[in-house]
């Protein structure tokens, strides 16, 4: 149903090496960044695996936080989004895990980006 989505960050090169770290192990990865001369000078960019699907751009403090979850194949990638994200620079807001009060297969992991931002990792494979 969502195409895409995003969210400012305060600070665009830390958010890009936090968000570049996080999201390559569930094969995501930075594949656009707008020109410049086309934002005012805003930097933007988008993530994806095929297509960019998830844009931060340089701007304010986006108050209240955004929670954003990602898709993950494995619980595998659940753990390893985890761990990249807290060497990152992330701060564990819910280890991987299995989280059967949403969904009996729901397991999912949470780290709080570098402005404050909820982003989820979750499987919802039988393993």
């Amino acid at each position: 149903m969502i195409d895409h989505t995003g969210f400012s960050v305060t600070d665009f090169e830390k958010a890009k090496a936090f968000y570049d770290r996080a999201l390559a192990p569930i094969g995501a990865s930075l594949l656009y960044r707008v020109p410049e001369e086309f934002t005012g000078g805003v930097k933007v960019g988008g993530y994806g695996i095929d297509r960019p699907v998830f844009w931060i751009h340089e701007g304010q403090k986006h108050m209240p936080p955004i929670h954003i979850a990602f898709t993950a194949k494995s619980r595998a990638e659940v753990d390893a989004f985890h761990r990249e994200a807290i060497a990152a620079g992330g701060v564990d807001n819910g280890a991987p895990g299995l989280r059967p009060h949403y969904h009996e297969n729901y397991y999912g992991a949470f780290v709080l980006d570098p402005n404050g931002h909820n982003i989820e990792v979750v499987c919802h494979a039988a393993e």
